[in-house]
């Protein structure tokens, strides 16, 4: 039986530089204030927009009133944004021909309703694509629309429930190492997507070597 592969999305599929950011909310601070995101972890405020418990009105707000945010909404989302790079074509055809090849796929990804929204514009501008990253998978799960956020374990058991997926013939492809920690405490084998690697060397390697996780050679 082929492993079954569920994605994350942000340094996966997507290139995520998660100093752009922080960064570009600086420049709109008048205090000249730090948001509290990172890759490792987030204020309550950025948990509650990607579970869907603020609209991005209120994420706005919050912002503007956390880190005395002088902006207007296209400032701040365009700041939002700016850790989002690109999607590259052979990745999604990596995942095309794996799909062809009889592996079923999902995501699983924290994210919101901003970010959907401006990655399916770019995806619809560039690939064509009509539902996003769901055109070329078989199912996708968002932190914003289940309710649930990595690294709880919940949101990995909705969806092996959803996908009738057990454990054990999954190969999770992860960038970020407290939601690694939550596959493998689960029992889903893990392929951590750490640099240098990178989803097209890494992922075939992978593949090959399952159950095994993979691990590169050292140097």
């Amino acid at each position: 039986m082929l492993p079954h592969l569920l994605f994350d999305f942000g340094g996966v599929i997507i290139d995520i530089d998660y100093d752009a950011t922080p960064a570009a909310m600086r420049r709109l601070s008048r205090a000249g204030s730090t948001i509290a995101f990172s890759q490792a972890s987030q204020s309550a405020l950025f948990d509650q927009l990607e579970t869907g418990r603020l609209t991005p009105a209120e994420f706005r707000a919050g912002l503007r009133e956390a880190y005395e945010l002088d902006a207007t909404d296209a400032q701040i989302d365009a700041a939002w944004h700016a850790m989002l790079l690109d999607v590259p074509a052979a990745r999604l055809a990596l995942i095309g021909e794996l799909r062809a090849q009889g592996h079923q796929t999902a995501l699983l990804s924290n994210t919101n309703a901003l970010h959907i929204a401006e990655i399916n514009r770019r995806l619809a501008a560039r690939y064509g694509f009509q539902h996003g990253i769901a055109d070329v998978l078989d199912r996708v799960f968002y932190s914003q629309e289940v309710g649930l956020r990595k690294p709880g374990e919940e949101i990995f058991h909705h969806a092996l429930a959803e996908m009738n997926w057990r454990a054990e013939d999954v190969l999770f492809i992860e960038d970020s190492p407290q939601h690694v920690a939550t596959a493998r405490r689960l029992g889903l084998r893990v392929l951590h997507l750490a640099p240098p690697l990178t989803l097209l060397t890494a992922l075939p390697e992978a593949l090959r070597a399952f159950p095994r996780e993979y691990a590169p050679a050292q140097s």
